[in-house]
């Protein structure tokens, strides 16, 4: 024991300190979770979760990858089946014009033809 007048000086306080760490020390490591025998099965249903979550997400990452080349798929129908019908309208478009312009050829003909036929009327008259 030490005397009431007794000053602790630097190589005693360096000494508590010392033992002070070493009983904390030896306090963890007495409270280690690696010591309790429930600890290994705990971590063993921790990397079973984790890796039945890595699982799911994987799955859902290969569904959403499906989905959109299915919907890629459908839009790329989608889009030639809509060519081939913009494809189909320009050519019935362009068969109007020319049964129009058939039409239009056919009706300057008669046209034609009856203005020579009144001209060819009057020829006939004045001679």
């Amino acid at each position: 024991m030490r005397s009431k007048n007794h000053e602790p000086n630097f190589a005693d306080r360096l000494n508590a300190a010392a033992k002070s760490r070493q009983k904390q020390l030896e306090k963890a490591r007495a409270a280690a979770p690696a010591n309790d025998p429930e600890f290994a099965k705990r971590q063993a249903a921790r990397r079973e979760a984790a890796a039945a979550r890595e699982a799911r997400a994987t799955e859902r990452k290969s569904e959403k990858l499906a989905e959109k080349t299915r919907r890629a798929e459908e839009k790329a129908v989608e889009e030639a089946a809509h060519a081939i019908a913009l494809e189909t309208e320009q050519e019935q478009r362009e068969a109007e014009e020319a049964e129009n312009a058939a039409r239009e050829i056919a009706l300057e003909a008669e046209q034609k033809a009856a203005r020579d036929a009144r001209y060819a009327a009057r020829k006939a008259r004045r001679r």
